[in-house]
């Protein structure tokens, strides 16, 4: 038996070398339309390129809350 119970629900922890907060790459275009909470269009791949292209990071942080 786990001697966390939390242990059988959620499994080994994650390496902190896997985890990603976003900031060493810009997002790709559909993590962008996703964040608007669009469904993925070539249209809005194609927007989310250029406001990528022309915003970088600062593009995507207008799209969260």
């Amino acid at each position: 038996m786990a001697e966390n119970p939390d242990d059988d629900v959620w499994g080994e922890p994650t390496p902190d070398v896997s985890l990603h907060t976003g900031t060493e790459h810009l997002p790709d275009p559909e993590d962008v339309v996703l964040a608007s909470g669009h469904d993925i269009t070539p249209e809005r791949l194609e927007q989310a390129r250029r406001l990528l292209a022309e915003e970088g990071a600062a593009g995507v942080e207008k799209l969260l809350p």
